[in-house]
């Protein structure tokens, strides 16, 4: 086997369960929305306002993933699989000390978050029902995060793949017998799922205690460690933040040309995050590949598979970027009968789709710099795109004044920026920390 041939598998290895894995979640969430949709249009609507709220919650601390993932694949590089456990088990201390505050305020403060929404009181009633439940879930979801990154750092996505499978089918279950078996309606839907959060959340902790006993790893909490953690994950809590912003700039965007361009909008990034999915299992790839391989001290092998993961970041993004241009006229037909919305959204996926190579190089470079622990110069970079994208949102606005001109802003300013400072930074050896 050539050596190219011998990066592929290996990235492949990584990357197929870790896609797997991140379709499964938003296809299960479509079977949720389905059950509860059946209830009725004000529980689907309550329902959509507190999964606005806890995914917005879940995703800033996706950096527990991230971050614990280039810790243990760093410490694997160098010889210390014991170290490596242990540090990924601060990791997940760290997501008790975020996760309990979370429910604790989140129990508090329902009714002033799903007030924020500006819903009808019984709409509000229904999401009120579902959060209060919901949140409780909070600290296993960050502790699963945890957890798994833990796994991936261990070159292991492929146990994650089989926890995230098995508890969203227990979840489905357990939506269907609470919600129509027990005749709980959405108080029902929430139970469920909490079950099988902490369920999954278990079975992780379950296959990492058993890592650590067999390689005798500490596996109390201790103040240095934790803290080790938290300052490893505040550059990447920025990062996140950036992206986050930059879709509240969408968004914004989008209601101040009409209900149909915001009804475009909504489900143009629904095609762009499940398309992101493909790209992201690359991105999964690299943090762990680059992380083994600096702690190693092997930059030789870094430079290869950085290389050749652009390669396959660059190839998938053709790939995605074809196919959404191929089925741009009909896409909009799978989401809503309203022409005005199919209309718009025939140009904007073209747009879209223009961007997916790029969007496959920024993918795979925001996962090799996370996995060489380069966090601060991602919130930084992050930052500055997000201060050039957001006037050219608005001159985009101001002078296009339509939902392609926003789109074709977003591909260029905040997707290619994002390209460029990435590339700027992967062409120097600032990042290519050894050890």
């Amino acid at each position: 086997m050539s050596p190219a041939a011998s990066v592929d598998r290996e990235i492949l290895r990584l990357a197929v369960p870790a896609f797997l894995a991140l379709v499964a979640e938003p296809a299960f969430l479509l079977a949720d929305s389905a059950i509860v949709g059946h209830l009725g249009t004000p529980e689907l609507a309550g329902l959509g306002i507190a999964g606005a709220v806890l995914t917005t919650l879940i995703s800033l601390c996706i950096f527990l993933a991230y971050g614990t993932t280039a810790s243990v694949a760093r410490r694997i590089g160098a010889g210390d699989l014991r170290g490596a456990i242990s540090s990924g088990i601060d990791g997940i201390w760290l997501a008790v000390v975020i996760g309990v505050p979370i429910t604790v305020v989140g129990l508090v403060a329902t009714p002033g978050l799903v007030g924020l929404f500006g819903a009808g009181d019984e709409v509000s009633h229904q999401a009120e029902l579902y959060l209060r439940i919901a949140v409780v879930g909070a600290a296993p979801l960050l502790v699963m995060l945890a957890a798994t990154g833990i796994l991936r750092g261990l070159q292991d996505t492929r146990t994650p793949l089989v926890v995230a499978v098995g508890g969203n089918l227990v979840n489905v279950g357990l939506n269907l017998l609470f919600v129509y078996g027990l005749d709980l309606g959405i108080t029902g839907s929430a139970l469920g799922t909490v079950l099988a959060q902490i369920g999954s959340a278990a079975v992780l902790l379950l296959v990492v205690d058993r890592a650590a006993r067999r390689h005798e790893a500490d596996r109390r909490p201790t103040g240095r460690g934790i803290r080790a953690a938290g300052r490893a994950g505040v550059p990447l809590l920025l990062r996140t933040v950036t992206l986050r912003a930059s879709l509240l700039v969408m968004t914004y965007g989008a209601t101040t040309l009409g209900e149909a361009d915001l009804a475009a909008m909504q489900i143009a990034l629904t095609v762009w995050t499940f398309l992101a999915f493909t790209l992201d299992a690359i991105a999964i790839a690299a943090q762990a590949l680059t992380g083994r391989h600096l702690g190693a001290g092997d930059l030789d092998a870094t430079r290869t598979v950085t290389r050749r993961m652009l390669r396959w970041g660059l190839v998938t993004g053709i790939a995605t970027g074809i196919l959404l241009a191929a089925g741009s006229p009909v896409l909009g037909h799978l989401f809503t009968g309203d022409d005005e919305v199919r209309r718009l959204l025939v140009g904007v996926f073209l747009v879209a789709a223009a961007a997916q190579p790029v969007a496959g190089i920024v993918f795979v470079l925001d996962g090799v710099l996370i996995g060489a622990g380069d966090g601060r110069y991602l919130a930084w970079a992050g930052l500055a795109v997000l201060v050039v994208f957001a006037p050219a949102a608005w001159v985009a606005l101001a002078w296009g004044g339509t939902l392609v001109w926003l789109w074709i802003a977003f591909a260029t300013a905040f997707m290619g920026g994002r390209c460029v400072v990435l590339l700027a930074r992967e062409r120097t050896p600032a990042w290519m920390t050894v050890g």
